[in-house]
């Protein structure tokens, strides 16, 4: 366990951004899923799919060449 008080504080911070990190990914597995079940060509699916992919990329969750395979994968999926 931390034992200064700067240890702490990080420990604090980490928990914090975990959490975040954990939620934005969360939402980034759903919107997948519904564009996964969604029908061909539907573009609301696509875009907020996309939308996820890249809000997880910002917050460097994602790699870069990741979220390219992962917005190419939907993109396939959903092809009209």
């Amino acid at each position: 366990m931390a034992i200064t008080t700067s240890a702490k504080k990080a420990h604090r911070q980490s928990l914090r951004k975990k959490a975040m990190n954990d939620a934005r990914r969360e939402a980034m597995r759903g919107a997948l899923k519904v564009a996964r079940l969604a029908p061909k060509g539907d573009k609301k699916a696509l875009s907020a799919a996309y939308k996820a992919i890249d809000k997880a990329l910002k917050r460097g969750i994602l790699q870069k060449s990741t979220a390219a395979h992962r917005k190419a994968k939907v993109s396939k999926l959903l092809k009209a």
